[in-house]
């Protein structure tokens, strides 16, 4: 059987979002199942003391230019919203609980919710209110949701997850890896693509 395609990302990040669109699709087309890893860029810019690209000096009016068009190209609805980036812990342990408790499927359509809702409508996921409404739309309990998330084990599996990120060298979202082979970024899609279609590149 083949080994998953491992994907990992961030709510805040747009390349992220354009990938979280794109990717279960790419996989099936070369019967892979995706698995799905919500990390925080917060605490990895620390180890690789880097911030956000749109906060840094040319390279930030680069991206937003960037972003636009890449939606743009991929037909993908896109807004970049008033307050960006945001924390997204909350949306994160949200979508452990989820995974946890409602399988990987649901974790999967709620990640791709709470992205819409972001980088779609400009919806500030920070706050936990739009958080629950994207789980009460899937016909999720919102009360349960809203104290499962906040289970210390929840926070752990989280904690656990960044960890294992960092031990692999994972620096950024999109960050994707396909039989053991790295790529950073949305615009790795047709690599991807070649590795998954012919075993190498």
């Amino acid at each position: 059987m083949s080994t998953p395609v491992e994907f990992y990302f961030d709510f805040s990040s747009p390349y992220g979002y354009f990938a979280a669109m794109r990717i279960d699709e790419l996989a099936q087309k070369y019967n892979r199942q995706v698995e799905w890893h919500s990390i925080l860029l917060g605490v990895i810019f620390k180890t690789t003391e880097t911030k956000p690209l749109m906060h840094i000096p040319l390279k930030g009016d680069y991206s937003r230019h960037d972003l636009l068009r890449t939606a743009r190209f991929h037909h993908i609805g896109f807004t970049i919203p008033a307050n960006f980036p945001v924390a997204t812990h909350q949306a994160a342990r949200a979508m452990l609980w989820i995974q946890n408790t409602q399988g990987k499927d649901k974790a999967k359509q709620f990640a791709r919710k709470v992205y819409q809702a972001y980088f779609g409508q400009g919806i500030d996921i920070s706050e936990v209110a739009p958080i629950l409404k994207a789980a009460e739309e899937m016909g999720l309990d919102s009360l349960e949701l809203a104290n499962g998330m906040i289970r210390q084990e929840i926070k752990d599996q989280l904690k656990e997850e960044i960890d294992q990120a960092l031990k692999l060298g994972i620096f950024g979202s999109p960050y994707i890896i396909v039989d053991g082979e790295p790529f950073w970024g949305f615009d790795r899609f047709d690599q991807i693509e070649a590795l998954l279609k012919n075993g190498k590149i």
